[in-house]
């Protein structure tokens, strides 16, 4: 069970979220930094990968910290940062 539908995008800007994955927990905060557990009972938030038909938000990991966030205004914000 899922908190949250989510599709891969490979380019920021098809993305509605710019994430990047931070190395420890204690570094992840907001809806931008997230670190993957491999657990639920660890995560705050679980997301299931899937199409972007099924999607609820799509997605983009980034590299650089400036290019994190929201890329526009959507129902979610603030869930993924709980």
């Amino acid at each position: 069970m899922a908190d949250i539908r989510a599709a891969l995008v490979d380019r920021p800007g098809e993305a509605d979220l710019c994430v990047k994955r931070v190395s420890s927990r204690g570094l992840a905060h907001d809806d931008a930094l997230w670190y993957i557990c491999r657990h639920r009972q660890d995560a705050q938030v679980c997301v299931y990968f899937c199409s972007r038909g099924m999607a609820e938000v799509k997605i983009c990991f980034v590299n650089n910290y400036s290019m994190t966030g929201w890329k526009n205004k959507h129902r979610l914000r603030g869930r993924f940062g709980k």
